[in-house]
């Protein structure tokens, strides 16, 4: 039997663990990065960077590079990706593994207000928070344009090129993981009185949600895509 050569469709902490793991096992392993990074990981065995162009890419690709299996450790909500690879695999017989971060529990003392997605998730804001702290990444922004009133703190990972499409808002910067006793610093500073966040689920960033809960901050939760 040939060699395992296995695809990670990563761009997680699950997924740099998981490349760890297989080359220390001896397996050859490509992972494969969104390319929103301007700087690379540093992970072992081979990494690609880039958008495969739709099924038929991924397809061309996996079948050209000779894999024996993908795992898809993608985050929660990258959910064309996955679909992708579920119909890829399909077509050329490839098993296929998700690997998937549990979700945070809900503990006592937790206000989750479930919403479907981040445009339900905007129009709920209104009735709920006057100073939101908004944990969506960048390219969610977009269907807050419209929640009016509310003063939004918009955490990112880098600085946005351009205005972004709020009235009013704040930004501030990092990367997880973050301590509670950051995130209670940084409620109290803005006296946030709303957390809007994805079900992403993890260590590096439940911070957030243990801080919601020691200060009564309801949290409006984004379900993951089914």
């Amino acid at each position: 039997m040939p060699p395992d050569k296995v695809l990670i469709l990563g761009g997680t902490a699950e997924a740099a663990a998981l490349a760890r793991r297989l080359v220390g096992d001896g397996v050859a392993v490509v992972t494969s990065l969104a390319g929103r990074l301007p700087v690379p990981p540093d992970l072992p065995g081979a990494l690609r960077s880039g958008g495969f162009g739709g099924v038929e890419g991924l397809v061309a690709y996996l079948s050209g590079q000779g894999f024996t299996k993908v795992v898809d450790a993608t985050h929660p909500f990258a959910a064309v990706i996955s679909a992708h690879a579920v119909e890829a695999c399909a077509r050329l017989g490839l098993p296929l593994e998700r690997l998937e971060r549990p979700m945070w529990p809900q503990r006592p003392g937790d206000r989750w207000h479930w919403a479907e997605d981040v445009v339900m998730a905007a129009r709920m804001v209104g009735r709920l928070g006057r100073r939101v702290l908004l944990t969506v990444g960048a390219g969610e922004i977009g269907a807050f344009a419209r929640a009016g009133g509310p003063l939004y703190v918009v955490r990112l990972i880098s600085p946005p090129e351009r205005r972004l499409p709020l009235r009013r808002y704040r930004v501030v910067l990092g990367r997880g993981p973050f301590a509670v006793a950051e995130e209670l610093a940084l409620m109290h500073h803005f006296a946030i009185d709303l957390l809007v966040t994805k079900a992403s689920g993890g260590p590096a960033t439940e911070a957030k949600i243990v801080a919601a809960r020691r200060l009564g901050i309801p949290v409006v939760m984004v379900r993951r895509p089914r």
